[in-house]
């Protein structure tokens, strides 16, 4: 990975000319930046380097890679160097018209979409022999173009999930440039999948280490739901044993399921104890056959928990399934990138909120969930997007007191301080006018005790920042709220009041 190419048009002004007029790399723009404020999703330095002429923009990553981004919201890896960028720049002038083919598309077709490309350029700009003075002053071979389109694919299909580009301001994320990747569950699935040939082969260590790897064990588990075989019924029995160690997953219950369907009535026994194994599986598994079940009616409850709760395709699992399943096997940036654009999907149609059963209200409980997988991945500004539409979607007060109160713990803890007061004066607005009865206990619960030690958390937040009249603004509201509580709600408050209120004090 080198950028010898970048530095011989940084010195050679020719050279540079060449590359912004007929191929549209034009260093000059860089000074301009890109069209807005950017950031990658997984962090790390952004160098601006070139721009072309429709607002497109050239960032080198840390690694070296360049991203290119274009004025619409999409962007994606072209290149693992400024050289290797500039070579398919050079070699495919009409790259982004190519940018959706693939060698398999035959050499017919990607000679035809790069010639119909060039001819129209052509009509005003010279190619050939300025691709190859190009060529021959930066030590570029000549290469075909399905070899270039080969090379731009393997590229793009880098993006994600290390290169992924979001709005600095927003937080939403790019549109993929050219194709997309795998779904999430082929890569969360592939060990999970070598683990379950493993236990078929009959390897006696596999069976021990994966049954005994409650992340193993979950996956491989998934492995059986959609690679199912009728030869699988001792090793599901052995992880079905080993998951109860767990208590109550979602992988529990497909082990029952997956037993289950093979009717075997001997194998009541073993579901009821896994069934009793505590308070939670007790529940999970309620519906259990009880003795003296025959086969079928074994057979009928897997299958209709199967056709309700498991499935056989794993398009139809939702997105926290392979989410959570790769956080657990370290795919972090996978799951990140991936919670991002169904929040993403969410913000820009929040239709896909509505209850199918009763249209005219919203569910947004996945809002929720996907602020808490944000939190969990230490994503504050993701987590705040997710938290802050969820709040502004609350229709009772209890509801709307509740979200707007995470909301200010999450923009105190991302330093989010003057946003984190204003939340807080719409939970203190909540509770004196809540336009329905859902608070009228506040003061005697858990959640009165929380809202009243979120206004002294903030409270030091703002002393710590300097901010001491706002602090002692806030602080005057902290105590209105505590006074409301009962002396049970107030009890576990009172030492941080007492603590703020002396470092309000001393901070003069």
């Amino acid at each position: 990975m080198t950028d010898h190419a970048l530095r011989m048009l940084r010195h050679d002004r020719r050279l540079a000319e060449l590359a912004a007029s007929t191929f549209d790399f034009d260093l000059d723009r860089a000074v301009h930046g890109h069209v807005e404020e950017v950031r990658l999703a997984s962090g790390g330095p952004l160098e601006v380097v070139a721009g072309d002429a429709t607002g497109g923009t050239y960032f080198v990553c840390a690694d070296g890679s360049v991203l290119y981004a274009d004025s619409e919201g999409a962007a994606g890896i072209i290149g693992s160097s400024v050289d290797e960028a500039l070579e398919l720049v050079i070699g495919l002038p009409g790259w982004r018209d190519c940018t959706r083919l693939s060698p398999d598309d035959g050499e017919e077709k990607v000679l035809a979409c790069l010639a119909e490309t060039e001819d129209e350029i052509r009509e005003y700009d010279g190619i050939d022999e300025e691709r190859a003075e190009l060529r021959a002053a930066l030590g570029f071979p000549e290469r075909s173009p399905v070899e270039l389109v080969r090379r731009l694919r393997a590229a793009l299909l880098r993006t994600e999930p290390d290169f992924v580009l979001l709005n600095a301001e927003e937080g939403c994320a790019y549109d993929r440039l050219g194709p997309a990747g795998p779904p999430l569950w082929e890569p969360v699935l592939a060990a999970g999948r070598a683990d379950l040939a493993r236990l078929r082969e009959g390897d006696r260590t596999a069976w021990r280490e994966v049954a005994e790897d409650p992340v193993r064990r979950r996956i491989t588990l998934r492995a059986a739901q959609f690679d199912r075989a009728e030869d699988d019924l001792e090793l599901l029995r052995h992880l079905l044993r080993h998951e109860t160690r767990s208590s109550m997953t979602d992988e529990l219950r497909l082990a029952a399921v997956l037993v289950g369907l093979h009717g075997d009535i001997g194998d009541l026994p073993l579901l009821l104890d896994v069934r009793e194994t505590d308070f939670d599986t007790a529940c999970g598994l309620s519906d259990v056959p009880e003795p003296g079940a025959d086969a079928d009616e074994l057979r009928q409850w897997a299958r209709e928990l199967d056709e309700s709760m498991v499935g056989t395709a794993p398009s139809d699992e939702p997105v926290s399934t392979w989410t959570d399943l790769a956080r657990d096997q370290g795919m972090t940036e996978l799951a990140r990138v991936t919670l991002i654009r169904e929040l993403d999907s969410i913000v820009m149609d929040q239709s896909r909120l509505r209850r199918p059963w009763a249209p005219h209200t919203l569910d947004t409980a996945p809002l929720s969930a996907l602020a808490q997988d944000f939190e969990e991945l230490g994503d504050l500004p993701q987590a705040l997007r997710a938290q802050r539409l969820y709040a502004a979607l609350q229709e009772t007060a209890w509801d709307r007191a509740s979200a707007w109160h995470t909301l200010a713990r999450l923009e105190r803890e991302a330093g989010r301080l003057p946003q984190a007061v204003d939340s807080l004066a719409t939970v203190r607005e909540a509770l004196a006018t809540p336009g329905d009865d859902s608070l009228r206990h506040w003061q005697r619960v858990n959640l009165g005790r929380f809202i009243a030690e979120e206004h002294y958390r903030l409270t030091l937040a703002l002393v710590d920042a300097g901010r001491s009249e706002e602090a002692r603004t806030l602080l005057t509201a902290a105590d209105a709220v505590l006074d409301e509580l009962s002396d049970n709600a107030a009890k576990g408050v009172r030492e941080l009041a007492e603590r703020t209120t002396a470092r309000v004090r001393e901070a003069g």
